[in-house]
């Protein structure tokens, strides 16, 4: 093989070493910690339960549902459910859900921030006080920007925080200290410093390819190595 080959791989070899040893480990890093952390504890299974048993039975739901679904357009799905001591007949739409009083038939009133609180507390599922109740008409990026609800904050050590609909008061995610970190090395690793969701933007793959090259002129030198040490051997 080519002398050349093996100079300008071992040249190339160090520059991308040097270019690519801080995101390698980054790489590494995050590897370690996402796979070190249960799923489970990222989404706050044991914090909160996103759903609770409905108390009530199918003869609860005594509203029409026929005048119902004539008040939408186009209606996609039927979930009974239920908000503390109501239960509640959730229409949704391609535009969104609507929610209704199980028993009288009417449009669910918006739940008070009391309302809110106690339904999150309701979920809870360690011990802590609420820290404060806010109502976003935007929420932040950990819950996707979704509009019109209410992020109630506990004052555990992994300041736990629910986010629940402001139009029927359902728990829509659960938010921790642990999911912000498994968030921010997520971050890292997809090389998506905005958002957080791309995973074929073009920073990462440009990494990725150079990291292949790096390999690649890695196994060259090893090759070269191979080489070198047969013919020591064979001179002695």
């Amino acid at each position: 093989m080519n002398k050349r080959i093996f100079k300008y791989a071992r040249k190339l070899h160090k520059w991308l070493g040097y270019l690519l040893a801080l995101q390698i480990f980054v790489w590494l890093l995050g590897g370690l910690v996402m796979s070190a952390i249960p799923l489970a504890k990222v989404h706050g299974k044991h914090l909160a339960a996103r759903q609770l048993d409905n108390p009530f039975q199918r003869q609860d739901y005594s509203a029409s549902l026929d005048n119902i679904v004539a008040q939408i357009s186009e209606p996609m799905r039927i979930t009974y459910s239920h908000f503390l001591t109501t239960p509640i007949i959730i229409v949704a739409t391609s535009q969104g859900e609507s929610s209704f009083n199980g028993r009288t038939g009417q449009p669910l009133a918006a739940p008070t921030q009391q309302n809110i609180i106690a339904n999150a507390q309701a979920h809870l599922l360690i011990n802590a006080a609420v820290k404060h109740a806010i109502q976003l008409e935007a929420g932040p990026r950990e819950v996707g920007y979704k509009a019109n609800l209410w992020q109630v904050q506990f004052d555990d050590r992994w300041s736990t925080t629910l986010y629940l609909s402001a139009i029927n008061g359902q728990v829509i995610s659960v938010r921790s200290t642990i999911w912000r970190i498994f968030d921010f090395f997520w971050m890292l690793h997809i090389m998506d410093y905005d958002e957080r969701e791309d995973f074929n933007n073009p920073l990462l793959i440009s990494f990725s390819a150079t990291s292949v090259l790096f390999c690649i002129t890695g196994i060259l030198l090893l090759l070269q190595n191979l080489r070198l040490r047969r013919r020591k051997h064979y001179s002695k």
